[in-house]
């Protein structure tokens, strides 16, 4: 079978479980982030609130996994040259990534004009703009405030400029069985080289050397479609790893991380279960494919880049108001509540009116 026929047989149909995991990835992000907000910090209540790292994880491997199934074809082909390949990507990261930032800049900026504080104002160092804005400060420079998610991005640039050449070392795998093993022995390598090189685990990495945390993630995803690129695993199979990774995953939960003598006895299960469900459900036909499924996971994107500078503007209004008058604290966990359907309902705009309309601008100049 030729490569065009082959990608038409296993064309990825949304509005299916994948999509379904990348908006739930989005939502747990934000979930993370806002916690923080609340009349308490929801890490009291379980310490699975405290584990935002396992969504970005589950984020990243997702990210290789699906631009494999989407571009691989392609760039075996040689439609799809690396240098086009990597300024499509850039062009579908940079222009929203920087008119969000650019407005939490100008927001922060009348902020300080007015007199007031943004909320948390020593996240927005004017110096540390100029990098977030070219998207390389997880490259090794240091910048952890401004639109924080925005390091996975600024780590995905690297993964999207290599996977071309990634994707063609992967098809010359005849053995389907053996990509996820060498997806796994990748991430071990990056685990090593993160506790001998950087003194840390690699899911507790700082954002700076997101890279070195981002990279072998992404491979892992890269694997995985092509093991599901090449019909494997069976149907049955694909069943039971993707509910057994659930299983996994929500029972894993359970347990301390830092109790273990090593966080690694944590960590690694968690993203053994997380490969298995994307592996599963990846694999496993789209029968009844779901719009707003689809539609949700389209705009997970939009939450990405959006929710913290929702963030900065609900959550000062907020911690001010609970300053100045006495709010119960039932009434607190309801305005904390509220932050979510913002967070999405501002996402739903900037996707509606500003990024797609964008997208679709770019569209004709970037198949030139």
């Amino acid at each position: 079978m030729d490569l065009t026929a082959r990608a038409r047989v296993h064309r990825a149909v949304r509005g299916g479980a994948l999509d379904f995991l990348r908006f739930l990835a989005s939502l747990l992000i934000v979930l993370y982030h806002y916690g923080a907000e609340g009349p308490m910090r929801l890490e009291r209540f379980h310490p699975v609130f405290a584990r935002g790292f396992l969504a970005t994880d589950f984020f990243l491997i997702l990210s290789g996994y699906v631009l494999g199934r989407a571009y691989g074809a392609s760039t075996l082909s040689g439609k799809i040259t690396p240098a086009r390949f990597w300024l499509r990507r850039a062009a579908r990261v940079w222009p929203g990534h920087l008119m969000v930032l650019a407005t939490m800049a100008l927001l922060v900026l009348v902020l300080n004009t007015l007199g007031t504080d943004a909320h948390k104002p020593s996240r927005f160092a004017w110096d540390q703009l100029p990098v977030q804005a070219l998207l390389i400060h997880a490259w090794g420079v240091p910048s952890d405030g401004w639109n924080l998610p925005s390091w996975s991005l600024s780590a995905l640039i690297v993964c999207y400029a290599i996977f071309p050449f990634l994707w063609r070392a992967a098809d010359k795998v005849r053995h389907p069985a053996l990509l996820p093993l060498i997806g796994a022995g990748v991430l071990i390598a990056f685990e090593v080289i993160s506790r001998l090189g950087f003194r840390h685990a690699l899911a507790d990495m700082p954002l700076q050397f997101g890279v070195v945390r981002a990279l072998p993630l992404f491979v892992l995803g890269v694997c995985l479609a092509r093991a599901v690129d090449m019909n494997w695993p069976s149907e049955k199979a694909a069943r039971i790893l993707m509910y057994g990774g659930v299983a996994v995953l929500v029972g894993w939960q359970f347990i301390d991380r830092y109790a273990l003598s090593d966080v690694l006895y944590f960590d690694l299960p968690c993203l053994v279960a997380i490969a298995c469900i994307i592996l599963g459900a990846g694999r496993l036909p789209v029968k009844t494919p779901s719009a707003w499924i689809e539609q949700a996971a389209k705009l997970s994107f939009a939450l990405f880049i959006t929710h913290i500078l929702v963030g900065v503007i609900y959550w000062s209004a907020v911690h001010k108001l609970i300053e100045t008058v006495r709010i119960g604290i039932g009434w607190q966990w309801l305005m904390w509540l509220a932050g979510f359907p913002l967070a999405y309902g501002a996402a739903w705009l900037f996707h509606t009116f500003v990024d797609q309309p964008l997208q679709d601008r770019l569209a004709p100049w970037l198949r030139r």
